[in-house]
């Protein structure tokens, strides 16, 4: 059971890693804890956006769509490596996923299949959205794919997780595919070097 940092502790906490950061408007005060609960938090949620144009990215993003208010994640990462904070709570990003799968995170063990979605996702994970096609042939730049490996160290360094609290949306719900174009073992193999 790990209690969410305050926004302060996050944004310094991102800095000590060495990740570049961008503040988006009062994305401190920006969330959905209206709709329910943030936290206890369990792990990070790594996602593409299927979206070109970081400027456009972020504010989707941080705006949300018709029938999926933002904020739509923590942060966005977009291909020049830049981590845009666009909300901070409870934001859409996780929606419903295996209660199996939070399960493992919480223990940090190997994940089982993702074949239920039960369990509120939005709730327990930091969520980064991470600015790419989805297509398998849009390249993830070293500097993103760097950011992605800072952000969720900084947070797994607070919190005292492994790199096995760090999953992609693929592994959390059925039928998604994200992030596509690298391997979450091998984003893991990276978050875990950096942590020791």
């Amino acid at each position: 059971m790990a209690t969410p940092m305050s926004a302060s502790r996050f944004l310094e906490r991102l800095r000590t890693e060495g990740a570049t950061v961008v503040e988006v408007g009062d994305w401190e005060h920006h969330n959905r804890n209206h709709v329910g609960p943030w936290g206890p938090v369990h792990g990070v949620m790594i996602h593409h956006t299927v979206t070109r144009g970081s400027a456009q990215t972020v504010e989707l993003c941080r705006n949300g769509y018709e029938g999926l208010p933002g904020p739509l994640c923590h942060g966005v990462i977009t291909k020049d490596g830049r981590v845009h904070l666009v909300g901070y709570g409870r934001a859409n990003h996780a929606g419903l996923g295996d209660d199996d799968v939070l399960r493992a995170v919480i223990a940090e063990t190997a994940l089982p299949p993702d074949n239920e979605a039960n369990t509120d996702g939005n709730r327990h994970f930091y969520g980064f959205e991470c600015e790419n096609l989805g297509d398998g042939d849009d390249p993830w730049p070293s500097v993103q794919l760097e950011a992605i490996e800072r952000v969720s160290a900084a947070i797994c360094r607070h919190h005292g997780w492994t790199e096995r609290s760090v999953i992609g949306h693929l592994e959390w719900q059925p039928g998604k595919v994200d992030p596509r174009g690298f391997t979450m073992a091998s984003m893991r193999a990276r978050i875990g070097e950096r942590l020791g």
